[in-house]
């Protein structure tokens, strides 16, 4: 069993093939192995069952960063943009926990917060912003923020 949950781990990792189809196909190779072979594990015919079925349930989008250029293969890398953009939220206005904004305004700000970390923009780059889509979000804002969403969103975090 440890010995295919190893071989997944180096599929799927960062010396494994970049191909989405290759990686499709070595691991579904192995999954099947697992289900051909799993009674030859016995008290850990289970854990191998579980595995797979676990697997085949994220099938659809398990390979989606094979797929789009620079989507993070983990979801450390994700959890570490939130954290970090969390921390410097923090520290910016002083608060120990997220700002009330995030919810209403998380589209705009993390949008932001992403594209800044990417590379710098110029001042001529961000006067050439589409400003209907602008007005348009601003729209949306006011409307969740008049409709109390703010609030009830923040209740039920």
């Amino acid at each position: 069993m440890y010995a295919w949950v190893w071989r997944v781990a180096s599929v799927l990792g960062e010396n494994g093939p970049n191909n989405a189809a290759e990686v499709r196909q070595q691991l579904g190779g192995l999954l099947g192995a697992m289900v051909r072979h799993g009674v030859l594990l016995g008290t850990l015919a289970g854990a191998a069952a579980h595995f797979v079925r676990v697997s085949r349930s994220y099938w659809p989008g398990l390979f989606s960063c094979y797929e789009v250029a620079g989507l993070p293969r983990t979801n450390n890398d994700l959890e570490q943009f939130f954290g970090s953009h969390r921390y410097h939220e923090r520290r910016a206005s002083g608060r120990k926990g997220s700002s009330p904004c995030l919810v209403l305004r998380g589209q705009a700000r993390l949008l932001a917060a992403a594209a800044t970390r990417r590379r710098e923009f110029s001042v001529v780059e961000l006067a050439q912003v589409d400003r209907s889509r602008c007005e348009e979000l601003r729209r949306q804002l006011a409307h969740f923020s008049h409709r109390g969403y703010g609030t009830r969103l923040l209740a039920l975090a």
